[in-house]
């Protein structure tokens, strides 16, 4: 499928040669004109894929309670930034403030502040949150409070470089053109690119690097350093090895390069590389299923489910499992937290 994006990448290529994985992926999604989050509400049914928060409350709760306790365990300060990077249609902070009001002054005291590029989102995410700030990156977060973060699928849409293991070297995967001028995926000799991957690699496998990531992630430790926290939630594992760039568009997986702007790109992201720019800040990473459950989803949806008959039961119990169940989103989405210098994590984090 031929998109106005394909033409105007096809052109830049022409002009300039191959681009990286990562020039592509920025390009597909953030376009001024034709980017996939800048002309599109992706979520739900009618969107192309369905996050954790769209599937259940539950899942907002679960995370909701876990930082009014990690409020409530760093001594109630009395005024904080309750921050959400990449919020989606704003259903995941909804559902936490609104069981944060089950917690006397937890709500009073945040400040909510939403991390967002897309216009088309910030509209969804006001009519969720109207009393939301907004700003376009994590440094413009209001730093004259503690910050209590969350970032629920924000990472896996960072654009990563993609580098090939050769024989005694590594190339970078890139995006050029075919004799035909379509695109296609070519490699261009990047030496030294990964020094350290050698040891668990072999001649053909990829490795993913997010040039991103460290910076976002350390930003947050820094200003967490000294009371605040960061949960994430994401799917990906520790240490990157693979090709895990994908497409999606309805709900269904198509090749990468078919068409740009229209479909969205991903990858799994690498907890590995979050602890490494925490700094020594950060916990142990656990599935999300695992995590859910220590939270106390299972009690909740029992709870839930008293009220409910027929198909509105049927579907609470497949989106509890989806959640939590190994073979759903149980083990493919994991979670990480970050804490404070010397401080306890969030709950359900060790």
């Amino acid at each position: 499928m031929s998109t106005p994006l394909t033409h105007i990448l096809a052109a830049r290529i022409r002009a300039d040669g191959p681009i990286p994985m990562s020039s592509y992926m920025a390009e597909c999604l953030l376009h001024p004109t034709h980017g996939y989050y800048t002309t599109r509400d992706p979520f739900g049914a009618a969107g192309d894929f369905t996050t954790a928060p769209e599937i259940s409350q539950m899942f907002g709760e679960m995370l909701g309670l876990s930082m009014a306790q990690a409020w409530m365990d760093q001594g109630q300060p009395s005024r904080f930034i309750l921050a959400e990077l990449g919020p989606g249609r704003g259903t995941l902070m909804a559902d936490v403030l609104r069981v944060g009001r089950a917690v006397p002054g937890f709500v009073e005291a945040a400040q909510v502040v939403f991390v967002e590029a897309s216009e088309v989102l910030r509209r969804a995410q006001a009519t969720r949150v109207p009393d939301a700030r907004w700003v376009d990156s994590v440094d413009q977060i209001p730093a004259d409070a503690p910050l209590f973060l969350l970032a629920n699928e924000f990472f896996d849409a960072l654009p990563v470089r993609q580098f090939q293991r050769q024989k005694v070297d590594w190339a970078e995967v890139c995006v050029g053109l075919d004799a035909g001028g379509a695109l296609q995926l070519t490699l261009r000799p990047a030496p030294g690119a990964i020094p350290n991957r050698h040891s668990d690699t072999q001649p053909g496998d990829i490795v993913e690097v997010c040039p991103a990531l460290p910076g976002i992630i350390a930003e947050v430790a820094t200003r967490v350093a000294n009371g605040g926290c960061a949960i994430i939630v994401d799917y990906g594992d520790w240490h990157s090895l693979g090709d895990t760039v994908q497409a999606l568009r309805a709900h269904t997986p198509e090749p990468i390069l078919a068409a740009p702007g229209a479909a969205d790109l991903t990858a799994h992201v690498d907890f590995e590389a979050i602890a490494q720019a925490a700094q020594k800040q950060v916990s142990a990473m656990v599935p999300q299923g695992i995590l859910l459950e220590r939270l106390g989803i299972t009690s909740r949806a029992q709870t839930l489910a008293k009220s409910l008959t027929g198909a509105a039961l049927d579907a609470h119990i497949a989106a509890h499992r989806r959640l939590t169940h190994p073979d759903e989103m149980g083990h493919l989405f994991k979670a990480i937290a970050l804490g404070p210098k010397g401080g306890p994590f969030p709950p359900g984090f060790v």
